[in-house]
């Protein structure tokens, strides 16, 4: 029996989003690499969306299965998928407060179903790794007596924020009738922010979507996790990631990459991927803007006009990822007239690619981002300053991260709205200008930071190691193995790096 507890089991199980998939992935391969059984479950959904890409791509040899790959190299990760409670051909994006709902209310008697079925397995079932944003993992953790860890995949500064909602309301900055306008220097490990660098959903003034539902729930629920890991790195968000920690223990292990990050060792993408490379072999290096706004985001087609047009004045090179439903699922057609045809010596336009090629290209010379938070840790790692326009939720917090904190980024707008008289200016200087030499000067400085957590000696590595740990004893504790000899610090937990 003690051999099955020398190998943890662990059910991993993100949130249906791409931004989510990709650093669970990483994580699963990370863990099955330490020595940990792996069950990954993706949604009947997510699984048939990255079938379908790679079936497209030719990646025919994970088509049913991502990590079949994986276990051919040793590593022992499983792969299970579930329904969300929808047809496959329901339209999640067009209908999304409908989804939403069905994951709050329905998925989890399908994931339990799941959980009952793989807690026979071999070896046994000893803990859940489920994505912060849903609202059940403590109950299905305690029905089966497993281990909670709850991943939070953005920055540590957005978690704090969630985690003290109560406070934001107390003091009037969020859920009040009028929210206060001035800084908020009162949330524990964060010296002041803006009311504007909330997260979208704590800036609304409708504060009963069923988003708001999900997050107040997700929230109660994060508080009674054994432990937090967390897609961020120590030295970035030291001050916050202490805070945490004294609240309950809180693991800074990011950024999570595979090993070799321009080369992943698979498709996950949830489209079928452009190859960009042949483009960018004939433009000078450091000469072309990347442009994407993520998986998930929508903008509104005046804001796809204004940046079109100020991309065609700015006379800068670009490639454009422009997601067919950028818009929405049922507007596909709003690209200026013409607009292709004026930009095609200089422009390439696509509906996905793989950005982590694509950026780490030496042609490319900046990111015109949404700031989503992979696309920010890949461009650090990249070594590209950001141009920013966040879109929604975390994006706009971590935008102040980029831009006022670690200063690798600068704003595509200054208003309201955006212009397209801006944005070529913007662009322009941005590419041609002094300004990104300092950007560059700064971006180097976080980039080591990066890489340095990532060493052998590094935080990330030394609290990933604490993490592997520290769910070995909460394993034991939970088998009633532990005889009360655990050490205070495997007690309290520790993510930060001794």
């Amino acid at each position: 029996m003690a051999s099955h507890y020398q190998k943890p089991h662990a059910i991993m199980i993100p949130y249906p989003y791409q931004g989510h998939i990709t650093p669970f992935v990483y994580l699963a391969i990370k863990l099955a690499s330490h020595g940990f059984t792996i069950t990954f479950v993706n949604t009947h959904y997510i699984h048939s969306k990255i079938s379908n890409s790679q079936t497209q791509q030719n990646y025919q040899h994970n088509k049913d299965d991502l990590f079949a790959k994986a276990r051919e190299n040793g590593l022992d990760i499983r792969y299970a998928t579930v329904n969300d409670g929808f047809p496959l051909g329901f339209d999640r994006s067009l209908n999304h407060d409908q989804f939403v709902e069905g994951l709050l209310h329905v998925f989890s008697a399908h994931f339990d179903e799941v959980v009952g079925n793989l807690v026979k397995s071999d070896p046994p079932v000893t803990c859940l790794i489920a994505d912060t944003f849903y609202v059940w993992p403590l109950m299905i953790a305690e029905k089966y007596n497993l281990v909670y860890v709850s991943f939070w995949t953005e920055p540590a500064l957005v978690l704090t924020l969630y985690y003290h909602m109560e406070l934001l309301k107390k003091n009037g900055h969020f859920a009040c009738q009028d929210n206060r306008k001035d800084s908020i220097d009162y949330i524990p490990g964060v010296e002041a922010i803006e009311p504007r660098d909330l997260m979208s959903y704590l800036q609304a003034t409708d504060i009963w979507t069923v988003v708001h539902r999900v997050i107040y729930k997700a929230f109660t629920d994060i508080k009674k996790a054994d432990m937090i890991i967390c897609n961020t790195v120590q030295e970035l968000e030291f001050d916050t990631l202490s805070a945490l920690n004294k609240k309950q223990p809180t693991y800074a292990i990011g950024p999570i990459f595979p090993s070799g990050l321009t080369k992943a060792p698979f498709s996950i993408s949830l489209w079928s991927e452009s190859d960009c490379s042949q483009w960018l072999n004939n433009k000078p290096n450091t000469s072309v803007l990347y442009v994407s706004f993520g998986s998930y985001a929508h903008t509104s087609k005046e804001d796809i006009l204004e940046i079109a047009h100020g991309l065609q004045l700015s006379g800068v090179n670009f490639i454009w990822v422009l997601r067919p439903d950028i818009v929405s699922s049922d507007e596909t057609d709003f690209l200026p007239v013409g607009f292709e045809e004026s930009i095609k010596d200089r422009g390439l336009i696509v509906p996905w690619c793989r950005q982590i090629e694509v950026i780490s290209h030496p042609a490319i010379g900046g990111f015109l981002t949404h700031c989503g938070w992979n696309s920010t840790l890949e461009s650090i790692w990249c070594g590209i300053p950001l141009i920013c326009f966040p879109l929604l939720t975390d994006q706009f917090t971590n935008r102040k991260l980029v831009v006022n904190d670690w200063k690798i980024g600068i704003n595509l707008c200054d208003n309201a709205r955006v212009t397209h008289e801006e944005v070529a200016e913007k662009v322009s200087n941005f590419m041609c200008g002094d300004t990104t030499q300092e950007l560059r000067k700064a971006m180097k400085e976080v980039r080591k930071t990066l890489e340095n957590a990532l060493g052998q000696d590094g935080s990330s590595q030394k609290n990933f190691q604490q993490f592997m740990e520290d769910i070995k004893v909460n394993i034991r504790k939970r088998a009633g193995l532990s005889n009360g000899h655990v050490s205070p610090l495997h007690q309290n937990g520790n993510g930060l790096a001794h």
